[in-house]
């Protein structure tokens, strides 16, 4: 399947009421699905479960979960080579980016919803994430 067919099957999708559309031509399968008002993705392999870093921590504290908006290529750094955006311990700020995810050779900037300590934060660099994947907890 060729990209100018899969970008026509995102556009059909992005259009309509549909939520999830999967076409199968030959030996490829393609899965877009709508993730939030606006945004689609597109997606195949199934995922394993990700191992999560964590901090430790003595007193139970509200926290907030940063999940993966969409399927793509998650990126710790601006570049390669480069230090992460954030580590275990960093205090951020609410907007501050945490992460890149890659899709399609879009890159989506994931930021901070919040301010806080990153408490958690994803093994996983440079392979895939799925939509609702766990990639940091903030408290």
């Amino acid at each position: 399947m060729d990209l100018s067919k899969i970008k026509t099957l995102i556009d059909f999708v992005g259009r309509s009421n549909i939520t999830e559309l999967t076409v199968t031509e030959k030996d490829v399968t393609v899965r877009i699905f709508r993730t939030a008002a606006g945004q689609e993705a597109v997606a195949e392999p199934e995922q394993k479960p990700r191992p999560i870093a964590s901090a430790p921590s003595g007193v139970e504290q509200t926290s907030h979960a940063v999940t993966a908006p969409v399927f793509g290529v998650l990126h710790k750094a601006p570049a390669p080579g480069e230090p992460p955006f954030v580590a275990i311990g960093d205090v951020v700020e609410e907007g501050q980016t945490l992460f890149i995810i890659e899709a399609m050779k879009v890159f989506n900037t994931i930021t901070a919803p919040r301010a806080g300590r990153i408490m958690r934060l994803t093994e996983k660099d440079g392979g895939e994430v799925d939509t609702g994947d766990l990639l940091a907890e903030i408290v």
